[in-house]
Parts: structure tokens; sequence; C-alpha cells
């Protein structure tokens, strides 16, 4: 039976734009847009101020940040503190004990006043006239909940790479056709920093999700089920830090990474979207393309010597999980041939070498079309 706030949420659902369409860019966005900033913080002193700074010298948007520390051990409190003391734009809350990245941000939401949100870990930037550019996109179009754009890597310790602040162009796409595309892909396009979120539409939908690693993921899919979306090209939206004490640097393999992947989609349609009308098809889009997805993990780590092979059989049972028929799955054959066959030979194949290649080049058009249109 559908809920009442399943009935709601449903209802509300309107969005305005017909198909994926790509329009000139409108350089200004008038009246300024109010936006919460919550800023989750776990040890990272040493970031937080500069985290805070890129914030607070935005333009055209009227910001205030919720710094939400989960009971650091170095000085990120009394760092958060010293700041606001020296802004009345910034409030920090504080954890008594640490309750993991999805409370944290959680927490902070549900003291957030903005008409607009973002989620930015205590080691990203936001680039200069980030919220300005989103903010435009959100007031042309008010059927768009979720607005993100390209997000520039950088390692610990590098100078930060140079920013791109003039947009070109938007892409809009209807919430069902991205959250479709998504699920044929099975692949997160958001990094988090880079996104700007309607808070209307996340009232709606609710917070992060218990995840552990792929929350975000979750939460726009979630989003995109009831609103629409949309990518900003030519500009950078935001500083995202590559560095080995992150998160995902330290937990994240390729098994978690798969695992979380498929639990993303139990959980996205156990929920609201599994109410939609197109739940169904979307479901078993998303299970086929994870499907097809763990296979070519399983593939390149067979094909890499080393203690990635062990994974393999596990990676297996992941599709086996997914898909009814496994011989369906693209691939799968291919894979039992390289496992079937003695060690070392599959190096040598003249088969298996091109499809080495051929992978190799999808992944690397895959990250070209990422850096480019905002898809994978």
């Amino acid at each position: 039976m559908v809920d009442r706030e399943t009935d709601a949420a449903l209802a509300e659902r309107e969005p305005a734009i017909a198909r994926k369409t790509r329009v000139q860019a409108v350089p200004t966005a008038l009246p300024e847009g109010t936006v919460t900033v919550v800023i989750p913080c776990f040890n990272y002193a040493r970031y937080l101020p500069g985290a805070v700074a890129s914030v607070l010298g935005q333009e055209e948007a009227i910001v205030d940040v919720i710094i939400v520390d989960d009971a650091s051990t170095d000085d990120s409190l009394a760092v958060a503190r010293q700041l606001a003391r020296q802004d009345s734009r910034i409030v920090v809350l504080s954890h008594p004990r640490n309750c993991g990245p999805v409370q944290t941000f959680n927490d902070g939401l549900a003291r957030a006043k903005g008409e607009f949100l973002v989620r930015l870990d205590a080691d990203d930037l936001l680039t200069p006239g980030s919220l300005k550019r989103a903010i435009a996109v959100m007031r042309r179009y008010p059927s768009v909940g979720l607005v993100y754009g390209r997000p520039l890597h950088f390692r610990d310790g590098e100078a930060l790479p140079a920013a791109r602040e003039r947009p070109t162009s938007w892409t809009i796409w209807p919430g069902l056709l991205w959250l479709s595309d998504r699920c044929r892909t099975s692949t997160n396009v958001i990094t988090s920093p880079e996104a700007l979120m309607r808070r209307s539409v996340v009232d709606r939908v609710g917070g992060q999700k218990q995840l552990a690693h792929a929350h975000d993921m979750e939460m726009w899919l979630r989003m995109s089920a009831f609103s629409d979306v949309a990518y900003i090209h030519g500009a950078d939206q935001a500083w995202h830090r590559d560095h080995a004490e992150s998160l995902s640097s330290r937990e994240v393999d390729c098994l978690c990474d798969v695992t979380e992947r498929r639990d993303v989609f139990t959980i996205l349609f156990a929920g609201l979207a599994g109410q939609l009308p197109e739940a169904p098809i979307l479901e078993q889009s998303a299970r086929a393309g994870l499907a097809a997805n763990v296979v070519e993990i399983a593939k390149r780590q067979f094909d890499r010597p080393g203690p990635g092979r062990a994974q393999v059989p596990v990676l297996q049972e992941v599709v086996r999980g997914l898909v009814a028929d496994v011989h369906s799955v693209p691939g799968w054959s291919g894979l039992e041939r390289r496992i079937a066959m003695k060690p070392g030979w599959s190096h040598t194949r003249l088969v298996f070498l091109l499809e080495r290649l051929v992978r190799s080049l999808r992944g690397r058009y895959s990250i070209w079309k990422w850096n480019r249109y905002g898809e994978w």
C-alpha cells in the first residue's frame, strides 16, 4: 500500500521538461538565491578554513554555512567554532560520538533554511561563481531540482587547477530520462561538491540513506525521480581533493564499489521511487546494467596477475544475484572461457588482448564523455 507521504510525493511530481534539451546559458540569476551549504567534517581541521572561504566568497548568492563536526579527534571543532566567531553566517553542530557521514549530513540538513542546498565535504571547495551559475539554471527552470557541472580533481599538495567561470550552455533532462540513463549504465556521475539541490525537492524525498559510500548516488537518483536535472557546460563547479586519507581512498575497492551500487538500487526502488509506474522497468534495467559492469570488472581483475583474481568468484556471485540468467549478460561467456583456461594463457590469446584494448578505449571514451557532457 502506498502511504500518505508517497502519495504526496507522487502527486507533486510535475516535471516540465518534455525531452532532453540543450540551451544557451543565461548569464544572470535574479533574484539572488539563498543557499545553505552543509559541511560534514571529521578530522579535516587543516582543510576546513579553505572550504568555508570558498562558500563565503560566492557572489550573487546569499549563503549560510552549517559545519557538522563528527566527533573529530583533531582540532576540527575548535577551528569550526573560531570560524563561526568570525562570521555570523556560520553555525556549528557537533556530535559527542562519531556517527558517520550520512547522519552528519542529515543533521545539518535538518537545520537548513536556504532555498537551495549544497553538500560540501570539508576537504573540497567551490569554484568562484559556482552558486551563481547553478542558481541561474534553477531560476530559468523551476522543475529542475538538481544541477551539477564538472568538478576539477586535484591531488593534495598541488596548486588548485584553473577553473573556467563562463558557462556556455545547459543540458536539461526530464528527471525520469536522466534516471533511466543512470540505471542503464549503473554509474554515479556526480562527485558531490559540484551539485546544487532545490531544498523543496529534498524536503519532499528526504535526506541521505544509510549506505557506507554510495549515499550520495542514491540521493541523486531519488531526486531525479521527482524533479528534472540540469548540467552546466563550459564552467567548472567545484574542486574535489584526491588524497590518501579520504574515505573512498581508504575503504573502497572494486568489490565494495559494486556491492554498494547494488545496494543503491535496492534501497532506491524499495522507497519512494519504487512507487513510480516506471519503477519495474527501471529496476530491471539497473540490474542488467550493473551485472554487465560487474562482468567487465571481473574480467579486468582476472586479466591482472595478482591478488585481484581472488575477487572474481565473489564478483560472479554478485552477478548471479542480479539477474536470472547470467548467460544473458554481455561478457559472461568470455569470463567463463578465461577461468577455464590454464593460468596465464589468457594473456597470450589474441581475442583477449583485443578485448582488453577495446575495454581500455571504451573506458577512456566514457571519461571523456563524463568530463564534457556529465554523462557516462
